[in-house]
């Protein structure tokens, strides 16, 4: 678990290098862009996305959890991941004009076939890269998707300096596809060539992950077809910019320890006890950094939109708000997904990633027909929420020694303790009579003091048991004895 969690913070640090090009791109690109030019790109990649989970095998898991795989097996998955491109290519062009029709944005139809070309570019990737995750090197994964984020994060402010339009935004994308195509065959020495040698075999584990994708595309990204087709593409600019806003604290924290907790917990499934224990600590870990951040980004979210985007994304301050207690269990709940991976429930995943989608579908069409957009963000965060509850019970189910009061007691402290912050943030705001970015800066001082306080102090008085503090705690000694021993 050293190693894991090592490589973990390794990867979030680099990996907040690179978001901060990202959120550095985002407050230009908002102050260039009006909120319609982001939902035209915001609806073109719907269909760009649809179509790429539609035909796509999973080649890339189904490498990982092969524990010894034969370069056959590489050569199968970059030819499967070529030809599924080539299909999608195709049919998403075809398709435009009727997506074009459904948004009832017209110029939708070209963007979205010049963006069909982000498969061909992508499937040209070199298989090999793979080995960076698999193999837990971390640093090379981290050089490979920052420098294609920094080479299209540079095309993309030129053109948009330049062309003041949505196009820059295509023109980046495309520009950063094929810098990344270029770049992996000169990090990895594999040159993969046509070979369907282990079809049958890497089929045999992504058919059923191509459903768990399709399934799980559905769950994210149906709101915002729903959106699209029923706002104009302002609304949906500022629907998605805070979507996109609101995964932030959350995912910028989480995603690269899970894309550390699969390949780990690989490791150890064949013991079921250190499996558990594993999965226990890195639970607890990620809601303790985890909830704080969604909660916090909720409380902060007016200051955050007016000060850093502008007054005229006003619209988006809701759908922050929203969007960012949902994604709170979104990212508690992924580790969770990622341990009934390794248990072979990918079918578990596939039907709770369905009953998600059917229950919102329902309540979308049918409860709400003519349900606007900041209606269909309550109604994601209500089944997000019923949809965590169901989520614990799938984990007893797939790990019968897990205990639900297990999980409890990793994920109480946390809780609490956010509770007590939302009462200072929420108190400092009403009494301080501070506004514009002095509020801001006493709401995050006040919400980092009171968490930091509360954790410890619940810690304490729950009798300093084992677990995410402990092992915090440790390390961060470790860490001053090591920076002592290196001073002496």
């Amino acid at each position: 678990m050293s190693s894991v969690v090592s490589g973990a913070f390794l990867t979030i640090a680099m990996r907040w290098t690179d978001r901060l090009i990202g959120f550095i791109s985002t407050l230009i690109l908002a102050r260039l862009l009006a909120p319609e030019d982001f939902g035209i790109i915001a609806m073109a990649s719907l269909v760009i996305s649809l179509t790429d989970v539609l035909f796509d095998l999973g080649v890339n898991i189904a490498l990982i959890q092969n524990k010894s795989p034969t370069q056959d097996h590489y050569d199968t998955a970059w030819t499967l991941r070529l030809l599924q491109s080539i299909l999608a290519t195709a049919v998403v062009a075809g398709v435009a004009p009727w997506a074009a029709d459904y948004f009832k944005e017209p110029r939708i139809t070209l963007v979205i076939q010049v963006l069909s070309l982000s498969f061909l570019l992508s499937a040209f990737e070199n298989i090999g890269i793979i080995t960076f995750q698999k193999e837990m090197q971390f640093g090379l994964d981290f050089r490979f998707m920052f420098a294609k984020r920094i080479a299209g994060f540079f095309v993309t402010m030129i053109a948009a300096w330049q062309m003041q339009s949505y196009w820059a935004l295509v023109i980046g994308g495309l520009a950063g596809r094929g810098f990344g195509a270029a770049l992996s065959y000169a990090l990895h020495p594999m040159r993969p060539r046509v070979n369907l040698a282990k079809f049958k075999e890497i089929f045999g584990v992504s058919q059923w992950l191509l459903v768990r994708n399709v399934s799980a595309f559905a769950d994210n990204k149906l709101h915002l077809f729903v959106v699209g087709g029923r706002e104009p593409a302002g609304v949906m600019g500022a629907y998605t910019l805070a979507d996109e806003i609101a995964a932030m604290p959350t995912s910028e924290l989480l995603s690269p320890m899970n894309r550390v907790l699969f390949p780990a917990f690989v490791r150890v499934k064949d013991d079921l006890v250190e499996l558990k224990r594993v999965f226990l600590l890195s639970q607890g870990i990620q809601t303790l950094v985890g909830l704080p951040a969604g909660v916090g980004l909720a409380l902060v979210a007016n200051e955050v939109v007016l000060i850093m985007l502008g007054a005229k994304w006003r619209a988006a301050v809701p759908f922050v708000e929203i969007s960012a207690l949902l994604n709170v269990t979104i990212a508690i709940a992924s580790s969770g997904i990622y341990l009934l991976l390794t248990l072979g429930k990918v079918r578990t995943t596939v039907l709770y990633s369905w009953f998600q989608v059917g229950l919102f579908a329902l309540s979308a069409f049918v409860l709400l027909p003519d349900g606007g957009a900041l209606q269909i963000a309550w109604l994601r965060l209500a089944i997000g929420l019923f949809g965590f509850f169901v989520y614990l019970f799938l984990l007893k189910y797939a790990l019968e020694s897990l205990r639900l009061v297990e999980m409890g007691r990793v994920i109480y402290r946390p809780l609490l303790a956010v509770i007590v912050m939302s009462g200072c943030v929420i108190g400092i705001a009403h009494s301080s009579g501070l506004s514009g970015f002095a509020l801001l800066s006493a709401k995050i001082f006040m919400g980092a003091i009171s968490y930091g306080c509360s954790v410890a102090v619940i810690w304490a008085i729950a009798g300093r048991p084992a677990g995410a503090e402990s092992y915090i705690l440790d390390k961060i000694k470790a860490g001053v004895v090591a920076k002592l021993r290196r001073d002496r």
